[in-house]
């Protein structure tokens, strides 16, 4: 499955670098692509993962899903 994400937040690689990070510890996302200029964040997944907890592991990181 695919889905693109809205993040808020997001101005350099520290911050690209810390998303994809959060995301690939949610067990089942198998590959995260982060677009600074539009804050979009494209990620692949299977199940187990949700996007409930791709939403939170974003904002753990002090991002926030729009």
């Amino acid at each position: 499955m695919e889905k693109t994400i809205q993040v808020q937040g997001m101005t350099c690689g520290h911050c690209e670098k810390a998303v994809k990070g959060a995301l690939n510890e949610v067990e089942g996302v198998q590959s995260v692509d982060v677009d600074l200029a539009t804050g979009a964040v494209n990620v692949s997944y299977e199940d187990p993962a949700t996007l409930e907890q791709m939403h939170e592991a974003i904002e753990d990181q002090g991002y926030d899903v729009v």
